[in-house]
């Protein structure tokens, strides 16, 4: 797998999410967002970094794991778009968090194409 620009964008942009992810957990105020929320956030951060990793060294299925986790991470955050009482800080946070995973994942995607 060739490691190209875009790719490198990618892996960096979902690397530091994945950390923001990790770093949520012990800083949160476990309301905003929920601790279940956040902790699942962090697990899924980790997993993020490890196929950040792997993906870095080649690995298509560290490509894989980094979309798949991003997108689930990216699907924790909609709930807030939803619920009442979440305050306008986190919905904005969860937007561009969001978008940002959309972003990672659409700059990463292009690496898992065949190049036989």
């Amino acid at each position: 797998m060739k490691r190209s620009r875009l790719l490198v964008v990618g892996l960096i942009l979902s690397g530091l999410l994945g950390l923001i992810d990790v770093v949520t957990l012990p800083f949160g105020d476990g309301e905003h967002p929920p601790f279940a929320v956040a902790a699942a956030g962090a697990v899924l951060g980790l997993i993020t970094l490890a196929g950040v990793v792997l993906a870095w060294r080649g690995s298509r299925a560290g490509v894989v794991a980094v979309i798949v986790t991003r997108l689930l991470s990216g699907l924790t955050a909609v709930p807030a778009f939803f619920f009442e009482g979440v305050p306008a800080e986190a919905m904005a946070a969860a937007a561009a968090g969001v978008v940002l995973t959309l972003c990672g994942v659409a700059l990463v995607a292009p690496a898992l194409r065949s190049h036989s």
